[in-house]
């Protein structure tokens, strides 16, 4: 375990107290390591929720409609 020595402004201090009482900590450094650990799921280990996977699932199922290139349509449209 690393001990460090820092400064924080009261607002921080005030979330942390908040963090500690909502979670049952012993300490501000346990409410600390739940900040991180929280930042850590969010940031850094993003989970693709399984709604949005059914989605796009769905999607690579449809069927695919060929609309041509811009130069077919400068021909149909007479576009020089």
């Amino acid at each position: 375990m690393v001990k460090a020595l820092i400064n924080i402004n009261d607002n921080t201090n005030r979330i942390l107290a908040i963090v500690k009482a909502q979670f049952g900590l012993k300490d501000k450094s346990q409410a600390i390591d739940k900040l991180a650990e929280e930042y850590e799921e969010q940031v850094f280990e993003p989970t693709i929720k399984p709604v949005f996977l059914r989605k796009l699932k769905k999607i690579e199922k449809e069927r695919t409609i060929k609309i041509g290139t811009l130069e077919d349509f400068k021909k149909m449209y007479k576009i020089k």
